[in-house]
């Protein structure tokens, strides 16, 4: 589940409560922001409410993805993401952009769960230099550094250089159909739920959502209750539903507060902290799921 980062304190703590109560893939380019002049050096920096860790957790970025910062207060740093989402992240985990990062052409994004990163083409000679997720960027340096083609040589966001195996990464954008976002969907079961979480490393309900409407090419908006009035979406009946439709659920159509996907046969996956807070599958017919369902929609 998550809410609008404008939204009331209270607000927040009422929805994550009742939230709480419900019990070698093709990678998908992010919106880039317009003239961003920061990138994510983290492998997932968590964006707050307000320029402090006590605050609460609005959403996140990933590595290697470019970001326009608004204020800067205090060793923290307001930030505009892709998706146009806004929030305060640590100053340490952003790096100020000179020119550009994995721009179109030389980007690669990985496309496994994790992936780890090398100092040299090797698994076993040194520890990793780095862990990213499931969508990270990486700027491309050469494809051909080892005589069995195994492994590329990337340009991290310090500059330093690194090596990753081929398998992890691929420079591939192509939008995938709707039944190659199902299949990619059921590789995410057991991840567990993030408040805010928008990695492969954790994800909250519409940042799950929201990452598999992606691969369709299409940016959809990043909280639930805005995605159920977004204009890339049209309404359905419930008899109407059709795998990659997504679900809406809460207290009402005004008071949503948790979304999934269809997959068909009565089914949907979604990242909920029902029963094991993980991503899993559930029925449509089951409780809560039945009652709580306030809207279906269709993307465009």
């Amino acid at each position: 589940m998550k809410m609008s980062s404008n939204a009331a304190l209270s607000q927040l703590r009422c929805l994550l409560v009742l939230c709480a109560t419900l019990w070698g893939a093709v990678a998908v380019a992010q919106q880039p922001v317009t003239r961003p002049d920061y990138v994510v050096s983290m492998p997932v920096i968590n964006m707050y409410s307000a320029a402090s860790a006590d605050s609460d957790v609005v959403s996140q970025a990933l590595y290697g993805s470019g970001v326009l910062s608004l204020e800067k207060k205090n060793g923290w740093v307001h930030i505009r993401t892709g998706d146009d989402y806004t929030g305060w992240v640590a100053a340490a985990g952003i790096t100020p952009l000179q020119g550009s990062y994995a721009p179109d052409g030389k980007a690669v994004r990985v496309v496994q769960l994790s992936a780890n990163l090398y100092r040299e083409p090797s698994v076993t000679k040194h520890a990793p230099v780095l862990n990213l997720p499931w969508e990270a960027r990486l700027e491309l340096i050469s494809s051909s550094v080892d005589k069995d083609g195994r492994w590329l040589q990337v340009k991290l966001v310090n500059g330093d250089t690194a090596y990753i195996e081929k398998g992890n990464v691929s420079a591939d954008f192509t939008p995938l159909t709707i039944d190659q976002t199902i299949q990619l969907a059921r590789r995410f079961l057991g991840i567990t739920y993030t408040w805010g979480g928008v990695s492969s490393y954790g994800f909250d309900c519409s940042g799950f959502t929201q990452m598999l409407v992606r691969q369709r090419g299409l940016i959809m908006p990043r909280d639930a209750g805005v995605q159920a009035s977004w204009s890339g979406v049209v309404p359905v009946e419930r008899k109407d539903l059709q795998p990659g439709d997504l679900l809406f659920f809460g207290a009402s159509l005004t008071k949503i507060s948790h979304t999934g996907m269809y997959i068909g046969n009565g089914e949907f996956i979604h990242d909920t902290t029902n029963a094991h807070p993980v991503v899993q599958i559930s029925k449509l017919d089951d409780m809560p799921w039945t009652h709580l369902l306030v809207a279906a929609r269709r993307v465009k």
